[in-house]
């Protein structure tokens, strides 16, 4: 399934669909050459697109210091982040790694059809080796059915003008995610996949879950496509009022603080 990730792959979906966790994840993935990309291994150069100037939260850029101590380039708005975080202003650099045919390049679009109307000016780079995959979190209210996660798919696609070429399962319950919101969102995923004939690429887990038997079990029942994630973006604070962070963020930060 990994054929469906181009040298542009651009990642949408709803907020809180684990758009921007998937998006960080490919980019470290690509540059670490990992099997679950190798399509894109070959580039030179990775780099990280950041175009959601309507969330304020989890935005990709969060994370740039460390990703460029990998060796990731990160792209974002005019500012930089710590100045105009939420200032909708595009860096004119961010069309560098488009025309870069040395550079895979991971763009984190916004989160809904309006948020990714950024893209339209960016149009003329999206022909035949760029990707739009739309990530759906099943356990959102917002996608939690199969005419609310298809109409926020086909209002990408009209807002945009670009084809979804692959649906990404990534539904997940934070910290308390287990397998069977794994197979709650194939399920749901499944289904627009065959109603829109649209592949589905992955089905996300954390780092955590994959190998537990439980997982493996449900891996082997269904058929399950795993793409293992592991937790970058999500703050402490979300983990059950916990004031430390938790055993997979703090592996998130060690795995950003590696050299590659």
């Amino acid at each position: 399934m990994s054929g469906l990730v181009k040298r542009i792959t651009i990642i949408t979906g709803h907020y809180g669909s684990g758009k921007t966790e998937l998006a960080v994840n490919l980019a470290v993935k690509a540059k670490e050459k990992s099997k679950a990309v190798a399509t894109v291994a070959g580039y030179g150069k990775t780099a990280l697109i950041d175009l959601d100037v309507a969330n304020p939260y989890f935005r990709s850029r969060e994370r740039q210091a460390a990703l460029e101590n990998l060796g990731i380039s990160v792209y974002s708005n005019t500012f930089g982040f710590d100045i105009s975080a939420d200032l909708p202003a595009i860096a004119a650099s961010v069309r560098a790694p488009l025309e870069d045919r040395n550079t895979f390049a991971v763009i984190d679009a916004g989160g809904n059809d309006s948020g990714a109307r950024v893209l339209n000016q960016f149009r003329k780079y999206f022909g035949d080796e760029s990707a739009m995959l739309f990530v759906i979190n099943a356990n959102r209210p917002e996608t939690s059915t199969f005419e609310g996660a298809a109409g926020h798919l086909v209002s990408v696609m009209e807002e945009t003008g670009l084809e979804v070429g692959g649906i990404v399962n990534n539904t997940h319950m934070l910290g308390e995610t287990g397998p069977k919101d794994v197979i709650k969102g194939y399920e749901l995923c499944r289904s627009i996949s065959e109603s829109f004939g649209i592949p589905l690429v992955w089905n996300c887990c954390s780092e955590g879950l994959r190998g537990t038997p439980d997982m493996e079990a449900a891996k082997s029942e269904y058929g399950l496509d795993l793409l293992p994630l592991t937790i970058y973006m999500r703050a402490s604070w979300m983990d059950n009022s916990r004031n430390d962070k938790t055993d997979v963020q703090k592996e998130g930060q060690r795995c950003l603080s590696r050299k590659v």
